[in-house]
């Protein structure tokens, strides 16, 4: 068979190997070849082809590997559009698990096979089903993308099935245990923190970033408007809550308002003692130089109260048996 009509692709036999060949002209200036064993086979193919570029479906892109497209999107495209601390996870995803597993491969050349046999791999070397989750998000929104911008003809993600995260179930304490926490951080330099955070549920994040501004005192509640991440290489980093429902309004019982009160008057105490040293933010939990709690004290702290709580409940219940 010889040369088809202008525009309508051509299909030939090269010398060399005797493989056929079709090539089809883009409106962009280049060209789509199709290789196979028989003239039948790359005749189907770019007749399914010449169908998909009149409806538009037809992948034009550049041939890159799944390695280059990636960085493209996720540093030109994806990253104004996310939190730094979003980024910053999404690009550790990427250098540490998809560049290495799947980076080498032409990302037109890559099947929902090799998708899935990348997160058996990585399921069988431990990773967690939850991190696996993750790792196959980012790809599948890369690959929508890729999609969108005419790269790819289908999202490979699609045919393929994360594992299954396993459901936690909640550890939530009784009355009993609630009253034992709250007699223990009594007169804590946390007493008011931990006191806020059982009541309410706040994440640590929030708790950290919480400024005295959020807080009307005089009718009991508090907005919820930024949370805080420490981020190596940036420090702490402020950042709106991860929802819409997470920008929320809470209602403060009156033991939590005289709590905050008596927090509010010792850390102006504090402020006065540290003079200059003193870095004002409009924290409610602060360092003794009023800037962010770290992560791992507040944790620490935590921990020693937990522990000195549940001795205190063992006691309790071995006197009430």
């Amino acid at each position: 068979m010889g040369k088809r009509a202008n525009g309508e692709g051509s299909v030939y036999r090269r010398k060399s190997d005797g493989r056929w060949v079709s090539s089809l002209s883009l409106p962009d200036g280049t060209r789509k070849v199709f290789y196979g064993k028989k003239q039948s086979e790359v005749i189907a193919k770019i007749d399914e082809a010449l169908h998909d570029l009149r409806r538009g479906t037809l992948a034009t892109g550049p041939n890159l590997t799944v390695q280059e497209y990636m960085e493209q999107w996720l540093e030109e495209i994806h990253k104004p559009t996310v939190k730094l601390s979003t980024h910053k996870n999404y690009r550790e995803l990427l250098v540490n698990y998809i560049l290495p597993g799947l980076g080498r491969i032409k990302l037109q050349a890559l099947t929902p096979q090799q998708v899935q046999a990348f997160n058996s791999k990585k399921l069988s070397d431990g990773l967690s089903p939850k991190t696996i989750n993750n790792i196959h998000g980012l790809l599948h929104k890369a690959l929508s993308n890729a999609v969108k911008w005419n790269i790819l003809p289908r999202n490979v993600c699609d045919a393929v099935t994360p594992p299954r995260i396993p459901r936690k179930e909640k550890t939530v304490l009784t009355i009993e245990q609630a009253y034992i926490l709250l007699r223990q951080v009594k007169n804590h330099r946390m007493e008011a923190l931990f006191t806020l955070a059982m009541v309410t549920s706040m994440r640590c994040g929030e708790l950290l970033a919480l400024r005295w501004q959020d807080i009307d005192l005089a009718n009991g509640s508090l907005q919820v408007k930024r949370t805080v991440n420490y981020m190596k290489g940036y420090g702490h980093v402020e950042s709106e809550p991860k929802t819409v429902k997470s920008r929320r309004q809470i209602r403060l019982p009156l033991f939590v308002v005289e709590v905050l009160l008596r927090h509010r008057t010792r850390q102006e105490e504090q402020r006065r003692e540290s003079a200059d040293a003193w870095i004002e933010k409009d924290l409610v939990f602060t360092t003794a130089q009023g800037t962010y709690i770290a992560l791992t004290t507040l944790r620490r702290a935590f921990n020693s109260v937990l522990i000195t709580s549940w001795l205190a409940s063992y006691a309790l219940s071995r006197f009430a048996a």
